[in-house]
């Protein structure tokens, strides 16, 4: 079922977000692309719905992440039936202890290749689809 869902969401948005960002950052070291983190509590954090609605399911965003962008979303469910594999919660903490050890949500954030922290969103940005991708593009070496 899990696998259905994650390809009709690739489906509907064009893009895919990765769940493991061992494989992010090196499909990122290959295209040379940036990578968007987004922190995410899926079914309990009502600005991360909004972020993910409004802004990074939009087809401005999609559009621009497709050719320009590698995507790891770290979710934190809480609700029983959507809790993920232990695998992907070991995962998911990894990162958080990494890149978000406050426990923010939302929280986004662009690093290089290399996990450098180029940029990054503390909350919901309060902007257009159009504003967060031009926060994006205004990073050195984003529009390669």
């Amino acid at each position: 079922m899990k696998l259905l869902f994650i390809l009709f969401s690739t489906l509907l948005t064009g893009v895919t977000w990765l769940g493991n960002f061992k494989t992010a950052k090196e499909e990122a070291a290959k295209s040379h692309k940036l990578i968007v983190i987004n922190f995410s509590g899926s079914d309990w954090c009502a600005p991360c719905i909004r972020l993910r609605k409004e802004i990074l399911e939009s087809a401005t965003f999609t559009n621009y992440a497709e050719s320009h962008l590698v995507l790891v979303r770290a979710d934190f469910p809480r609700q029983k039936k959507n809790q993920l594999s232990k695998d992907q919660v070991k995962l998911n903490e990894a990162l958080a202890d990494q890149y978000n050890p406050n426990g923010i949500f939302p929280y986004t954030l662009i690093v290089d290749e290399h996990g450098k922290v180029l940029k990054s969103w503390d909350g919901y940005p309060n902007e257009t689809p159009q504003q967060f991708v031009d926060q994006i593009k205004s990073i050195p070496n984003a529009s390669h």
